[in-house]
C-alpha cells in the first residue's frame, strides 16, 4: 500500500513538472530571442539577424614597418556598423601589456563610424612582433580579432 502511495505522488510530481514545462517553452522562447538582439553584451543569433549590429572594418591588419626600439606608435582601427541596430563595444582587450587600445565609448548608430586606437609601446622589445587586439560587441559573432605587426631594431 505504501509503495502504490509513493508511486502514484511520483506519477503526479512527474506530470505537474512536465505540463509545466512544455508549456512555457515557446513564450520563453520568444523573449529569450528578442532579449538577444537588444543584449549590448552578446548576441547569440537566435533572433532575426537583419536586426543585429555588424562591424565593417575597413582593415583587420596593421603593419607598423620597421620602429626603433623605444618608440610609441599609434593606429586607428576605423569599422562603420553596417546591421540593423546600435553597436556597443563592450570591452577590447590586447594580448600583451604594450598594447593599449582606446575604442569608442558610446552607441555606434546603424551606418556611422567608430574607431579603436591601438598604442603599441616598442620598449624592451626587438625583431619581429605581432600582437592582437580582442574586440567584444554586440555583434554576431560576437568578437573580431585586430592585429598589429613591426620589426623592431636596435639603436
Amino acid at each position: 500500500m505504501l509503495f502504490k502511495c509513493i508511486h502514484l505522488v511520483l506519477v503526479v510530481m512527474l506530470s505537474v513538472a512536465i505540463i509545466s514545462c512544455s508549456g512555457g517553452s515557446n513564450n520563453n522562447s520568444a523573449q529569450v530571442s528578442e532579449y538577444n538582439i537588444q543584449n549590448p553584451n552578446t548576441a547569440s543569433g537566435n533572433g532575426d539577424m537583419s536586426k543585429l549590429p555588424q562591424f565593417t572594418f575597413s582593415e583587420l591588419d596593421y603593419n607598423f614597418g620597421i620602429l626603433i626600439q623605444g618608440e610609441k606608435v599609434a593606429h586607428t582601427f576605423i569599422f562603420t556598423n553596417t546591421g540593423g541596430s546600435n553597436l556597443i563595444i563592450k570591452d577590447v582587450k590586447a594580448t600583451c601589456g604594450c598594447t593599449t587600445p582606446k575604442w569608442t565609448k558610446e552607441p555606434v548608430k546603424p551606418g556611422e563610424k567608430g574607431s579603436i586606437e591601438v598604442i603599441f609601446d616598442s620598449s624592451g622589445r626587438s625583431g619581429e612582433q605581432s600582437k592582437s587586439i580582442k574586440v567584444e560587441a554586440n555583434t554576431q559573432p560576437n568578437s573580431v580579432e585586430l592585429r598589429i605587426r613591426c620589426d623592431i631594431v636596435t639603436k
